[in-house]
């Protein structure tokens, strides 16, 4: 027999379970409908963000540095591509590309920070272990480079675990979820191009 002070904490644990509950199928939708133009948006800073550092700052990139950009500049058209047709397995277009690009600037950065690892492979051009940034100590290029490439890759594996938030939705290349990617695609080039005008 259940006593007003049970019913009252039954009562009390499934409002919380409820409102837990509800939480996480906020959070879920969220990544549903924005992760991919946050991963988009993340990709697009990253790409343009390498480009003003070489073309506007004249930071010549190494070896290592042309590997991270093989492996981020597609990932700006996979996920472009993907919202475009609503492909909602472009997780496993992007994540193969993220992953590895974060496997290579990680050893990018413990090549600059360490003595762990052994001799680069850059030997001609541009030494890999040219540090053009040291922000308190602990950030550069492939540190952010590396933080751009988790980034993704938790925001493509979030998108992919929670409820796609347009399956009713036929692709249009004219529609909200369209009109979103272009803008974040040219604000960000816009940006950076005014930012390598002024300096």
């Amino acid at each position: 027999m259940n006593t007003p002070k049970t019913q009252s904490a039954i009562t009390i644990s499934e409002t919380l379970a409820a409102q837990e509950s509800g939480a996480e199928d906020r959070i879920a939708a969220f990544f549903g409908r924005y992760g991919r133009h946050l991963a988009l948006l993340q990709a697009t800073i990253a790409t343009c963000g390498s480009l003003f550092m070489s073309e506007a700052l004249g930071w010549p990139p190494c070896v290592l540095c042309w590997y991270q950009r093989i492996l981020m500049y597609p990932i700006v058209v996979l996920i472009l591509v993907g919202i475009l047709r609503r492909d909602h397995g472009l997780h496993l277009y992007v994540l193969p590309l993220s992953l590895f690009g974060a496997c290579v600037s990680l050893y990018h950065y413990l090549l600059i920070k360490t003595d762990w690892l052994p001799p680069p492979p850059c030997v001609d051009g541009i030494p890999c272990t040219v540090d053009y940034l040291n922000i308190l100590g602990f950030i550069n290029v492939p540190f952010m480079a590396l933080t751009a490439f988790l980034v993704i890759s938790f925001l493509m594996g979030a998108t992919a675990v929670s409820e796609p938030a347009d399956t009713d939705e036929s692709p249009s290349m004219c529609d909200g979820q369209a009109l979103a990617a272009y803008a974040i695609i040219a604000l960000v080039a816009i940006t950076f191009i005014g930012w390598g005008i002024i300096i």
